[in-house]
């Protein structure tokens, strides 16, 4: 099954120029613990934001590009994703009904594929906005989902709530 992460803004803003808007302490906690040892899938660009390939996860790489662009060089020795998907409809059809969660980490393209086979979205909700974002989490009909909130924090004075819609 397929499970979307993410924080998001008011707006569903997630990123500028390959970087996150919000980084709240406890998102970042429960992202790291939600997907450890799991299959993380990402895009091309959300795996080259990234400084270094994700601990304790099996990294996973859609892209169209040669997998040997995808090493990491700053990692020593230089450390590329576990697996490089270029067909995204077959890894789909192939892992859809898959007992196992597969967390969906970004960016904004690879949610839009995910987001109408995904069971969940792990959402901490934040309540601030970035006017000059460039990608965002997709829209989607919340009334096709159960809502129940993990939790409820503030940090530097924003207020957030890490959110788990599962689809009806």
């Amino acid at each position: 099954m397929f499970s979307l992460i993410s924080a998001i803004g008011r707006n569903r803003e997630i990123g500028k120029n390959n970087n996150l808007i919000f980084h709240v302490k406890d998102d970042m906690k429960f992202f790291r613990d939600t997907t450890k040892d799991h299959k993380v899938v990402m895009g091309r660009a959300t795996w080259e934001s990234l400084p270094v390939k994700l601990k304790d996860r099996k990294n996973i790489v859609v892209t169209r590009s040669d997998p040997k662009s995808l090493e990491k060089p700053l990692q020593a020795p230089a450390v590329a994703p576990d697996e490089v998907v270029s067909n995204l409809d077959g890894f789909i059809k192939a892992n859809q009904d898959s007992e196992e969660e597969i967390f969906i980490i970004g960016g904004g393209t690879i949610y839009s594929a995910f987001l109408p086979h995904a069971k969940h979205l792990y959402l901490t909700e934040i309540d601030a906005s970035a006017e000059d974002a460039d990608t965002f989490f997709p829209q989607f009909d919340k009334s096709k989902y159960h809502r129940t909130i993990i939790k409820k924090g503030s940090d530097h004075g924003i207020n957030y709530s890490i959110v788990k819609y599962t689809k009806r």
